[in-house]
């Protein structure tokens, strides 16, 4: 099987699939060009902050708030594998979202979804919280520190989303594997920052988000491919 954690970087070119990646069902989220199949997290068009800079797409706010200008992708994943680069500036945070709706009841895209941390961790306070740092599921798990390149360059990440499983990679090193919908996952959730929020973790399928930290943040190379309709 091909992976695009190595094919992305035999790839002539950022933003294509090979041969071999289109037969094995993996598709683009983000064409290199605009932004096709992405909407506002709040519905309606992508926040002006997002533009596309030399094949990248790229959040160019610096005002170091969540404005709620979250990145969605347009249609929903249940079970899924996704990857992607990532590259931060110095005292950069941002983060991948996944299973996340905009649910009654809530405001923000981390009251429903999963995240996967983007962050300079030499840069950033939560480089200190070591739940925080980049490659986690945010504020669930704690990665190697050493997974992380430093800000000013890319890495890769990879997501795999099965049914009662939830593993993530940071530049080839496993930063999380935890259960997804049982009991063990609950007790994770409710020992975390999100206790006090009923519907974070719970949707069995759900959009793809890109955070608006407020801090510039790039990414390319964004491919998914579809293993079941729901996570659970």
């Amino acid at each position: 099987m091909t992976t695009p954690a190595l094919a992305g970087q035999k790839a002539t070119a950022p933003n294509t699939l090979t041969a071999s990646e289109r037969a094995e069902g993996w598709q683009l989220l983000f064409n290199g060009q605009d932004l096709s199949g992405w909407r506002s997290f709040g519905g309606g068009a992508a926040s002006p902050n997002w533009a596309v800079r030399d094949g990248a797409l790229v959040l160019t706010s610096k005002t170091g708030e969540m404005s709620g200008g979250d990145l969605v992708t347009a249609d929903s994943y249940g079970a899924f594998e996704l990857t992607l680069d990532w590259k931060v500036e110095r005292g950069g945070n941002s983060g991948v979202f996944y299973l996340a709706r905009n649910a009654p009841g809530t405001r923000n895209i981390y009251e429903t979804g999963i995240e996967m941390q983007v962050l300079d961790n030499a840069g950033h306070p939560d480089g200190k919280i070591p739940s925080h740092r980049a490659g986690s599921l945010y504020d669930i798990t704690v990665p190697p520190l050493s997974a992380a390149h430093p800000a000013g360059t890319w890495n890769h990440a990879r997501l795999r989303v099965e049914q009662g499983r939830i593993r993530q990679w940071l530049n080839g090193t496993l930063t999380a594997d935890v259960p997804f919908g049982n009991d063990a996952w609950r007790k994770r959730v409710a020992a975390s920052k999100f206790a006090s929020m009923p519907l974070f973790g719970t949707f069995p399928s759900g959009v793809i988000g890109l955070q608006d930290h407020g801090e510039p943040v790039a990414f390319r190379n964004i491919k998914i491919r579809r293993l079941g309709a729901s996570a659970r």
